[in-house]
Formats: structure tokens, C-alpha cells, sequence
């Protein structure tokens, strides 16, 4: 051992992801998605392993995440109908006994769910939203909503992939039925009763507990761009011509003119993003802390923010809208990203070690 590795403290570390039986008996750091991470780790000293998950061995799973320093979580809000209900207590569990989790679900539900766009719409990054907390209210307050303030957009609180959001906009000279396009890829336009499509929402008010409302941004087409952050700073960006939302050509939603562009990586140097970055690591991340009570070691390794492009200022300048935070399975990443999780772990978990010595 050189004199390196003697002063560098070593580190056990879980990267936890779902998959079945089969996953969790074979899979090696040299053969998970996350390769690049388990890379960039090994190269900072840290041993990291594989912890695959699945509700059917999760005792098993959980003697494996007692036994590391930190636990890195890579898990979906809802997978193939799975949801993290069982998962979220398991790690509340190993996170309370030490282990340090990432993201840890308490973190997730105040910033990696739909309702932080509401609690936030006051900061820079905001727009006019609304939430509603009940099938109650919505189907009292979003129709007035809609005939008065033009096409909308719905986000059940919890979901991916562009589950459960919704562009509605109400068809000319009707207040009782309105064309709907949900953003999953492949989605159609339906136009139907306002009432039968607040009935098919209605189920969102379970599992997750909320609707937020944010009005239609017409630079839709412009594509959207993700800031992809490891604690408060800046790990890159990814800019994306995206097709959720947008009426699918004549063709289908099927036909190549309907799917979305690649989404193209940045560094966190990025030109086009300059003023991206600052705003997030100098405005938008502190304040979005101060709010929502998260102090900075309890911020994520790996989290990202989806914008939309807002009306240009009066210099002409682009603004941003925030539309999304994801937290609890930010994957792919820019090839600047796993060597910033690198730093960040490595970093909270000798600042907590330093911390327990000197009590």
C-alpha cells in the first residue's frame, strides 16, 4: 500500500437498482448500467458493489446495505407496476441504523415529486402553477382554470417516463369537452367530456397525494434542457428535442418525424448554459434548499432539473421554467458526471467519518 491509499480513508459503497433474482446473483460492477460510476469510484478508492433489489429478497438486501458506509439509490418512482412503498421504509430503516443513503426518500418526496413546482413557483424558475389536493378540488377549481387561462398541463405528483402528465386544452366554444395528449411516447390526442377526464385523474390523489397545474409554455418545440447536478454544484447538461405534448404528425406518433431528437451531453462549462449554471449554483439551488429545508449534505450525488424555455426577456435573453425534478433514478448522465459523484461521496463520507472521530 503506498502512502496514498495509508491516508485515504477507504469507503464501502451499495449501488442499489431494481431487477430479479437472476440480476442480483450475476451482476458486476464491470457489467451494470452504472459501469462508468463504479469506475469513477474505484479510481477515487471507494469499493462499490452491486445491491440489486426486488420486494420478494428484500431482507437479503438489506443485510447487504447495513453493511456499507453509503447506499447510492437508482430506482424509478413506478417501474412495470412496481412502486417504492415497500422500498422507501427499507431504506428509512438502513439510513436511521448508518449508512448514509442517496437519495434518501424523505429528500426525495420534498424535492423529486411534481409538488415541488408548486412549493418553488416563487423563485426565478417558476411559472404560474397551481396544486390541487383532492379529487374534491380539482374537479372544482381546474375547470374555471382552464376556460379562463388556455391550455394546461397536469403532473400527478409521483411518476416517470411522462406518466400521468397531461397537456388539456378546452375546444373552442365548448366548456364541457377538451382534447387531452398524455406525454408518454406514442400518445394520441382524444377529445372527450371535461368530467370523464377528471374522473380518469382522480386516481393520481392516491399513491402520491397531489395534482399540480402549470400553464402550457408555447417554446414546447424548442426542446428542453437538463442540468444535471451532483449536490449543489453543476455536473453538466443535456439539451433534447423532446416530442411529449406535441400533437404527433399525420404520419402517427409512431413515425420517425414523431419521435424525440438524441439528447446531446454538455459539460458543466457549456457555453449555450452559462447563465443556466450560475443561476442554479449562485440562485435556484439555495433558494430551493432554504424552502424546502434540505441542507446541502442531504442534497443527492446525482439529481436533475428539466427546462423549458420561458418568454424571452426584454433584452432578449432566454428565461426558464422548471418542469421537473428528478431524484431518485437520474440515469444517463454526462460523461463529466460520475467523477463529480466520485468527488461528492467521497467528500460528505470523510467529512462524516472526521465528524464521529472527533465526538
Amino acid at each position: 500500500m503506498d502512502a496514498h491509499q495509508q491516508k485515504c480513508p477507504s469507503f464501502k459503497i451499495a449501488i442499489l437498482s431494481r431487477g430479479d433474482a437472476a440480476a442480483r446473483r450475476d451482476t458486476t460492477p464491470q457489467s451494470s448500467r452504472f459501469v462508468r460510476v463504479f469506475e469513477a469510484l474505484a479510481a477515487a478508492g471507494i469499493d462499490a458493489r452491486p445491491a440489486i433489489y426486488d420486494e420478494a429478497f428484500a431482507d437479503e438486501v438489506r443485510a447487504q446495505l447495513l453493511t456499507a458506509d453509503a447506499v447510492l439509490v437508482w430506482v424509478d418512482p413506478i417501474h412495470q407496476g412496481k412502486t417504492r412503498e415497500a422500498l422507501d421504509p427499507l431504506l428509512r430503516e438502513v439510513a436511521r441504523r448508518g449508512p448514509w443513503v442517496s437519495a434518501h426518500p424523505d429528500i426525495i418526496l420534498k424535492m423529486g415529486v411534481k409538488e415541488v413546482l408548486y412549493r418553488t413557483r416563487h423563485l426565478g424558475w417558476g411559472a404560474d402553477t397551481h396544486r390541487y389536493e383532492s379529487a374534491a378540488t380539482f374537479r372544482t377549481e381546474f375547470p374555471q382554470r382552464l376556460r379562463t387561462s388556455g391550455p394546461r398541463v397536469l403532473k400527478q405528483n409521483r411518476g416517470n417516463g411522462g406518466q400521468g402528465v397531461w397537456k388539456v386544452e378546452a375546444l373552442l366554444g365548448s366548456d364541457a369537452t377538451v382534447r387531452v395528449l398524455q406525454a408518454p411516447r406514442g400518445s394520441r390526442s382524444e377529445e372527450l367530456p371535461l368530467d370523464d377526464f377528471i374522473a380518469r385523474c382522480e386516481p393520481y390523489f392516491g399513491w402520491g397525494g397531489c395534482i399540480v397545474d402549470q400553464a402550457f409554455q408555447p417554446r414546447l418545440p424548442d426542446g428542453m434542457i437538463r442540468c444535471y447536478m451532483s449536490g449543489s454544484k453543476v455536473a453538466g447538461f443535456g439539451h433534447q428535442l423532446i416530442k411529449a405534448l406535441i400533437p404527433p404528425p399525420p404520419a402517427g406518433p409512431d413515425s420517425p418525424e414523431a419521435q424525440p431528437g438524441p439528447r446531446i451531453m454538455h459539460g458543466p462549462e457549456a457555453s449555450p448554459f452559462k447563465a443556466l449554471r450560475r443561476l442554479m449554483e449562485d440562485e435556484w439551488t439555495p433558494q430551493m434548499m432554504e424552502t424546502l429545508g434540505i441542507d446541502e449534505p442531504s442534497l443527492p450525488v446525482i439529481w436533475d432539473a428539466d427546462f423549458l424555455y420561458g418568454p424571452r426577456d426584454a433584452s432578449g435573453a432566454d428565461t426558464y421554467v422548471l418542469c421537473e425534478i428528478n431524484a431518485s433514478s437520474c440515469f444517463g448522465i454526462p460523461d463529466e458526471a460520475p467523477a463529480a459523484i466520485a468527488r461528492t461521496i467521497k467528500d460528505r463520507l470523510a467529512s462524516v467519518r472526521r465528524e464521529g472521530s472527533g465526538r
